[in-house]
């Protein structure tokens, strides 16, 4: 019996060409060609006006939040259940994230948490759309247009997904997206920055040369001090690759995770990535919550999936968890659920056996 992993990418002979020829031509004048078009391809996508290819996501969240001036003394809303590279762009910058707990369905930001945590100091809300699973972003942005705070799109793993037929990461005064090894898209590493504001454009573009001006026409001069968050040429072309597949990609994810609700549809006591009619999950990472009745906690959960060797894993910890912040219990829904769900793999070609096997684990885990 071979083992299933939880994630590996989809790779083809057009991606394989498409890097091979960057490794060749895209040098000197070149160097750049791959980094434009995939930027051009994916800001058309989610339809935003400007779009900034960066070394991650991480690096992306940390320049729009430098170029919206946060800093020292302020705050930064996100939910609890985040990994914490949402997190760590706000303390770099000297401000302070504000965790607030999710919602019981969706395991994203709950809006009524987050509006209960406005203060004074409060900058921006950040909108992670958790596993693929989209935020309720009509609530969200009529809090943020009542209190004047900006909500950003934390889209990391939303890929694909849409809301009233809008791509998630076209709500937010700027958007972040995640291009890891592990995602729908990948080109390895890397991330992109969105928005539709030309002055934060600007001011992104800026940061993320150096500091240098783009009409600066002194040679080696920064106009500011900036950051080296650039994606390379070669990763670029990569993704320009995935880009020309990414109906293809998004189509399969989605298929997998229906397959998974084939399966498990009728297991009682289970919960998986819900799909409200005004939304189209990115369904990057079919997941299953074990009700508390059932008494399945995590370890019992990671035991049975290594002993039919499946790669399962685990729902994000609570960020207060970690040890640089301080419990934030109050937070139930965030320290309650991760404590009795699991991540399913989900990698696009995936068999149908595999899902089957994948299945009859968590099918077991009920059964007792």
């Amino acid at each position: 019996m071979d083992p299933i992993p939880y994630t590996r990418p989809s790779i083809t002979e057009r991606e394989v060409s498409y890097v091979e020829d960057a490794a060749r031509t895209g040098w000197g004048p070149r160097c750049y060609d791959y980094i434009v078009r995939f930027e051009g391809l994916f800001r058309d996508f989610i339809g935003t006006r400007h779009g900034i290819a960066t070394s991650s996501c991480t690096g992306a969240m940390q320049m729009g939040l430098a170029a919206m001036g946060i800093g020292p003394g302020d705050e930064v809303i996100l939910a609890d259940t985040n990994w914490i590279a949402t997190a760590s762009p706000i303390l770099h910058l000297g401000a302070t994230p504000v965790f607030v707990d999710i919602l019981a369905d969706s395991w994203c930001i709950d809006p009524g948490a987050a509006e209960r945590a406005i203060t004074p100091r409060t900058r921006a809300i950040i909108a992670t759309h958790l596993y693929g699973n989209l935020c309720d972003m009509d609530t969200l942005l009529d809090l943020g247009a009542r209190h004047d705070i900006p909500i950003i799109e934390d889209a990391a793993e939303a890929i694909g997904a849409r809301y009233r037929d809008r791509p998630a990461g076209s709500f937010g005064v700027f958007s972040t997206f995640s291009f890891h090894g592990t995602k729908t898209l990948t080109t390895g590493e890397g991330g992109m920055f969105l928005t539709s504001s030309d002055a934060l454009y600007d001011k992104v573009l800026t940061l993320s040369n150096h500091g240098r001006d783009r009409q600066q026409a002194k040679q080696f001069w920064a106009d500011v001090a900036g950051y080296k968050f650039k994606m390379s040429n070669l990763q670029a072309a990569l993704g320009c690759a995935q880009m020309e597949r990414i109906d293809e990609l998004s189509e399969r994810k989605r298929a997998i995770l229906h397959a998974y609700k084939a399966q498990l549809g009728s297991v009682n006591g289970i919960a998986m990535n819900p799909e409200p009619e005004h939304t189209l999950s990115g369904a990057w990472m079919p997941t299953v919550v074990f009700d508390e009745t059932l008494g399945i906690q995590r370890e019992q959960i990671l035991a049975a999936f290594k002993t039919a060797q499946i790669d399962a894993r685990v729902f994000f910890y609570p960020l207060s968890a970690q040890p640089m912040f301080q419990p934030a219990r109050e937070n139930s829904n965030a320290w309650s659920i991760c404590e009795r769900a699991i991540n399913l793999p989900s990698f696009h070609n995936m068999s149908d056996a595999d899902i089957a096997r994948v299945s009859q684990v968590v099918r077991n885990l009920v059964a007792g």
